[in-house]
């Protein structure tokens, strides 16, 4: 092989690698620009994020108008079994008065 053989390969190599790295860099830059376009698509689109904030108020407000209910309920329900064990403690003193005769305070 001859020195301008071998300098007409290299050319021949060295011209394809710069077409193949142009091809790359317009690849490259088509690539951005669909990505530059996709994220200023996303940044102007307006996201529901007033909807969801509403849906979690309302359910925040759902979940504590519930326990409230059910902290009413419950402290009803302890006053009808403090009403309950005070009567068992009259009839209980009630029974030792009957059964001894003794008057428990």
């Amino acid at each position: 092989m001859s020195a301008q053989e071998i300098t007409s390969g290299v050319e021949n190599i060295e011209v394809e690698a710069e077409r193949m790295l142009e091809m790359a860099r317009s690849r490259a830059n088509e690539i951005l620009l669909k990505a530059r376009k996709e994220a200023a698509k996303i940044l102007s689109s307006e996201l529901p994020l007033d909807k969801v904030k509403k849906q979690r108020q309302q359910i925040i407000e759902e979940a504590k108008d519930k326990a409230s209910k059910e902290v009413e309920a419950a402290k009803t329900k302890a006053a009808g079994l403090k009403a309950d064990t005070s009567q068992v403690e009259k009839i209980a003193a009630r029974i030792v008065t009957v059964i001894t005769g003794a008057k428990l305070e």
